[in-house]
C-alpha cells in the first residue's frame, strides 16, 4: 500500500521502496533497506532518505486513524526537528508509538473546524548492526484539519 501511494502521489517513497514492519493501533515500524539509491559518499544512509522514513512512520499512523474515523482530513507535517547520533550503515528502522496520542489528536481535530498542530516524535534503529542503539531521532509537527 505504501509503495502504490508513493507511485501515485510521492514518486520518492516508491523509489527508497519503504515496507510497513508495523501498523496497529499504537505503534507503526516502517523499514528503508540501505542499498544504493539511498546511501550517501560514507555508505550510510543519506540524511534526505532518513527524513523520508520518519515521514512515512508518523504519517502512517495518523492516516490509519484518519481512515478509521471515516471523515475526510488534511494531513501536513510544518515542523521537523531531526537529530543524528549515529551513522546508519544498515537498513533502518523508523518506529512511532503514539498511536493512540494521535487517534486522541484526530477526534479532537474532527470535534473542531480549526487546525490543530501536535509534535510526533519517530526514533529511527539499525537493528542488524546496532541492536535497539538509537541511530535518530525526530520531532515532526503534525497539523490536521477537517475538511
Amino acid at each position: 500500500m505504501i509503495r502504490l501511494f508513493g507511485l501515485m502521489k510521492i514518486p520518492l517513497l516508491f523509489w527508497i521502496r519503504p515496507s510497513v514492519i508495523e501498523l496497529s493501533e499504537t505503534r507503526c515500524e516502517v523499514k528503508i533497506p540501505l542499498t544504493r539509491r539511498t546511501k550517501n559518499h560514507l555508505n550510510s544512509m543519506y540524511f534526505g532518505v532518513l527524513a523520508c522514513g520518519a515521514d512515512c512512520a508518523g504519517g502512517l499512523s495518523a492516516m490509519k486513524q484518519i481512515e478509521q474515523s471515516g471523515k475526510k482530513v488534511s494531513l501536513a507535517f510544518k515542523e521537523f526537528d531531526a537529530k543524528f547520533l549515529k551513522r546508519p550503515e544498515a537498513d533502518t528502522h523508523f518506529i512511532c508509538e503514539q498511536g493512540e496520542e494521535i487517534k486522541q489528536f484526530v477526534q479532537k481535530v474532527l470535534a473542531s473546524d480549526e487546525r490543530h498542530n501536535m509534535p510526533v516524535k519517530i526514533i529511527a534503529t539499525c537493528p542488524k548492526k546496532l541492536g535497539d542503539e538509537i541511530v535518530a531521532e525526530f520531532t515532526l509537527m503534525l497539523s490536521l484539519k477537517k475538511k
